[in-house]
């Protein structure tokens, strides 16, 4: 017969008894160890195992945990985390509450680097046969990167300096983080899919190796190889190289060098120009010299000590010598006359009522000033608009950053 006197427990019971003695006996602590089946779920959570040479425990990390990582852990990579000891109830199993992860060492980041370098590079990724030439005047350019950080300012600034007529379009990203390098990844796909696209600039400004590992990972790189539009990497510093630097069509050392690289300096495009109309000047000019100089010496080799009956025929040369320099003079002017208008409608493009019939406008604010922020005007204030065709005056009833 059974003892009355035994103490029988539910298997929830028990369960809870062991979970209350494992969590309170295990302060929050740091554990090392390689990360395998790694899982991430829709949820945002991750789910993984670590292990050594001799055992291995479950570990999960929730979203609001997840989202600040700099990088997204791999299977086989060693890191450090730090976590609470817990026990899931319903599958009566211990595991790691993850609060933080870490990589190891630099060293890890340099071998996963370098494995996914050697795979791209075995693939043909980094082929020069590969790399697209950049248009010489882009007329559209989409930048991808942080709407919030200094790299953005600096491209726009310069830009707008080297080539004010050109158009920015901004496709917002996280730079670093999980998750980041398929936002990037998605922004170049749809930007090609824009299809006014005529350059792409992708990058950020600096950071430790962690902030740029986004640019490291594959399906960036993949992205980026598979564009239609010329990609510019710009990414950190001078000395900062990523594997997107290596994929894209041009590396620029800083995402304010790329601006430099991806726009010609509007003031040397003006200088060409003046350049050339002096050298078509100076060559009609030539031209002209030259053709006195062949008449004046064919009137001194047929001088008057010829007979009359000679004149005829030097005549006769005379007109087909000019006729055959007048078809060159106009063969020359036809060739400069085409540079000067392929260089004329340069400039056409820079004249900012051009930009204006696109349905762009200038504003002012009272004291004539170009309005360039949202931040500069308040409530109840007058501005004017220039349009295309008149002006308008409106009153700011609410400002939107």
């Amino acid at each position: 017969m059974p003892d009355d006197k035994r103490i029988i427990l539910s298997v929830t019971q028990l369960t809870g008894e062991i979970k209350r003695v494992l969590e309170n006996s295990f302060p929050r602590l740091w554990v090392q160890g390689e990360i395998s089946n790694l899982t991430v779920h829709s949820s945002g959570h991750l789910y993984f195992s670590l292990k050594d040479a001799g055992s291995q425990v479950r570990c999960v990390m929730f979203r609001s945990y997840a989202k600040d990582l700099m990088l997204m852990p791999q299977d086989g990579m060693q890191v450090v985390v730090q976590g609470d000891v817990t026990v899931f109830d319903r599958a009566g199993q211990y595991q790691l509450s993850v609060q933080q992860l870490q990589v190891a060492g630099y060293g890890e980041l340099a071998q996963a680097f370098e494995r996914l370098k050697k795979k791209l590079a075995e693939e043909g990724l980094f082929d020069a046969e590969f790399k697209q030439e950049l248009p010489a005047y882009p007329r559209t350019i989409g930048i991808v990167t942080s709407p919030t950080g200094a790299a953005l300012r600096d491209m726009v600034k310069v830009a707008r300096r080297r080539w004010p007529g050109i158009e920015l379009i901004l496709c917002p990203v996280p730079v670093q983080g999980v998750g980041a390098a398929e936002k990037i990844a998605r922004a170049v796909e749809d930007l090609n899919q824009y299809g006014k696209i005529d350059l792409l600039i992708v990058g950020r400004g600096g950071g430790s190796a962690e902030d740029l590992w986004a640019f490291n990972e594959e399906i960036l790189a993949r992205a980026i190889f598979n564009s239609r539009i010329p990609v510019i990497s710009a990414v950190g510093h001078e000395v900062d190289f990523t594997i997107s630097d290596l994929v894209a069509d041009l590396r620029a050392p800083t995402p304010s060098a790329a601006a430099e690289l991806a726009l010609p300096d509007i003031r040397e495009v003006r200088s060409d120009l003046v350049d050339s109309a002096r050298r078509i000047s100076s060559s009609m000019n030539d031209l002209l010299d030259e053709a006195g100089s062949r008449l004046t010496s064919i009137q001194r080799s047929y001088g008057l000590n010829r007979l009359q009956d000679m004149l005829s025929q030097k005549s006769q040369q005379l007109d087909w010598a000019g006729t055959a320099l007048n078809n060159k003079i106009t063969d020359r002017v036809s060739s400069y006359d085409n540079r000067l208008q392929g260089q004329a409608l340069a400039l056409k493009a820079l004249d900012p009522k051009n930009t204006l019939k696109r349905g762009y406008s200038i504003c002012r604010d009272q004291n004539g000033r170009v309005v360039v922020s949202s931040k500069t005007l308040d409530k109840g204030k007058l501005i004017t608009a220039e349009f295309h065709a008149g002006k308008a005056q409106m009153t700011v009833e609410e400002t939107i950053p």
